[in-house]
């Protein structure tokens, strides 16, 4: 049941999934890029993934480890939400608002205003420091205009 897409093309799920998932990863280079210009903690802060990381394993991880759990969350949420971000699009085309801004900073929302503080991973937003709070919510939106960014090139390609 394909319907136009706005560029006269057939929608795809899949080639939208991909699209998305290369873009998501992209995405995720050009956030961490951002967070060693403008990081989200200050030095003793924990970083959500190693507080989950270390509540899964049960017990603090070596400094290799944190590193290894940090990166690869990092990167594995950036591709996957890219991924569902892509498949939004394709079937929504105006989930590509304000250029990819608008899904990294409703990512951020859903993320560190919400579902970390609730899983106990972060503070919640009242107690964050403005540095962190400012931080995310710049880095999560260079994540978002990098995503659709991408995204778009790749599904054009495709």
């Amino acid at each position: 049941m394909a319907k136009e897409a706005a560029e006269g093309r057939k929608r795809s799920i899949i080639k939208g999934a991909l699209a998305g998932l290369v873009g998501g990863i992209v995405g995720s280079g050009a956030k961490a890029l951002a967070e060693k210009i403008y990081p989200p903690r200050t030095a003793g802060q924990t970083p959500p993934p190693v507080v989950l990381a270390e509540q899964v394993a049960g017990h603090p991880l070596s400094e290799g480890q944190r590193q290894l759990a940090t990166q690869g969350i990092h990167w594995t949420f950036g591709a996957v939400a890219g991924a569902v971000y892509g498949v939004a699009v394709e079937m929504e085309p105006k989930a590509a608002a304000w250029r990819g801004a608008g899904f990294g900073l409703a990512l951020n929302r859903l993320a560190h205003q919400s579902l970390l503080p609730k899983m106990g991973l972060s503070d919640p937003p009242v107690r964050q420091q403005t540095q962190e709070r400012q931080s995310e919510w710049v880095t999560h939106a260079i994540y978002g205009v990098t995503t659709e960014l991408v995204r778009r090139l790749v599904r054009k390609g495709l």
